[in-house]
């Protein structure tokens, strides 16, 4: 996985019950395609073995400062590593590194590292809220550590809170560490702002006209912009699949409110990819109350929704890069041409619904993307993260190109 595969990560463990989870996040790292080097401290080996993350990662465990013939372990690992994760990292941990302590391998390697260190705290919520492990993590950032907060929820034992102090997910450790190791982006910093889903138009309180979309895609392509260091509002309709880690959320049902989120968004957007596949039609007359079988209708007399991309053609600023999408059945190419001329947009991504293996609800897409001036660049069939990827790095082209 873009950016993990070929790079060598550094895992360290400290001594909590959620390193139960850093199993799994090594497990991630390796699926990945990483060198995934595991550093446990003397407590981690009270909560998980050695043989545990040998077996997940193909590689020995590290666990003593000074062990025979090693001496300089702390020295060869950190200078070795892409990137340094901490996790579970606990509050004695996190004083000892604020301490510049250097009293056991995993403290030693934060010393003598380059890379960038990620910690992923994880404690009693009561611990994490202390004023010494405030002031501890302000001067871990201050140092230039990135420290990840934690989530808030049920903690390992009945009588704890469910204040913060649980640690992540290990997903949500993989994307942070993911942004953490992709390179420089021409991305970064700016607002991309992204559509996913379908919409609903109601018929009545119980029922809607909608579509089969997922939200995959769009989802996909705002993983992808965050991951690049973008600052990223996701517009999204009723989602088939979780929400990405680390963007801003404006969650709408209709065609209408996803064409207001994208007017107001477009402000201060440098980029709109409009990946989502709002309904093109809406009822005439909305039914106040549930329409009984025996009052069925004869038929639904319908209207046009707003097409988004018109609609709020004059919102864009000056120089924002404008993706859209088109699922088509007949004509691809023709009618894709055409909505990339009629709506003023920099790249048109199109596919063919009938296409087994390729649009709503599948995990791959075969997409031709088109811009002006160029041929039509025809991508084989990926997965829908490496079609997003595929997509930004055009979106990267052109903005390196101006």
């Amino acid at each position: 996985m873009r950016p993990v595969q070929g790079r060598r990560i550094l895992l360290g463990v400290t001594g909590g019950i959620a390193s139960y989870k850093t199993a799994w996040l090594a497990r991630l790292f390796a699926q990945g395609g990483a060198e995934v080097d595991v550093v446990l401290t003397r407590s981690a080996r009270e909560f998980i073995g050695a043989v545990t993350f040998e077996a997940l990662t193909g590689r020995p465990v590290h666990t003593e400062l000074v062990a025979e013939g090693h001496a300089l372990d702390h020295i060869t690992l950190a200078r070795g590593a892409n990137l340094i994760v901490v996790a579970p990292a606990t509050a004695d941990f996190l004083s000892r590194a604020a301490s510049g302590r250097a009293d056991d391998l995993l403290s030693a390697c934060l010393l003598a590292a380059d890379a960038p260190v990620l910690l992923v705290p994880a404690m009693n919520d009561r611990m994490w809220a202390h004023k010494q492990t405030v002031a501890n993590v302000e001067h871990l950032r201050s140092l230039g550590y990135h420290v990840l907060a934690p989530d808030a929820g049920p903690l390992a034992s009945p009588q704890e809170g469910a204040g913060p102090g649980r640690m992540p997910e290990p997903t949500t450790i993989f994307a942070h560490a993911a942004r953490l190791l992709e390179p420089r982006s021409a991305l970064a910093g700016k607002h991309v702002v992204v559509t996913a889903g379908p919409t609903r138009e109601a018929i009545d309180p119980v029922r809607y006209l909608s579509n089969h979309s997922s939200g995959r895609m769009g989802v996909a392509i705002a993983e992808s912009a965050w991951r690049r260091g973008a600052d990223v509002t996701l517009i999204a309709g009723p989602l088939a699949v979780p929400l990405p880690d680390g963007v801003h959320t404006v969650a709408v049902e209709t065609t209408e409110q996803m064409a207001a989120a994208v007017r107001s968004a477009l402000a201060s957007a440098d980029v709109l990819v409009m990946a989502a596949a709002p309904a093109d039609f809406r009822p005439s007359q909305l039914s106040d109350s549930k329409i009984k079988k025996g009052a069925r209708p004869e038929a639904i007399a319908l209207e046009n929704t707003s097409d988004i991309l018109a609609t709020t053609r004059d919102a864009r600023r000056p120089g924002t890069i404008v993706v859209g999408f088109a699922l088509e059945t007949d004509d691809v190419l023709v009618h894709a041409a055409k909505k990339l001329e009629a709506k003023d947009l920099d790249f048109i991504v199109v596919n063919d619904a009938r296409e087994i293996g390729a649009g709503f609800g599948s995990e791959t897409n075969r997409v031709t993307i088109l811009a002006r001036g160029a041929q039509p660049d025809a991508l084989p069939l990926l997965l829908k993260t490496e079609v997003a990827d595929a997509i930004l790095d055009r979106v990267e082209g052109v903005m390196r190109g101006r």
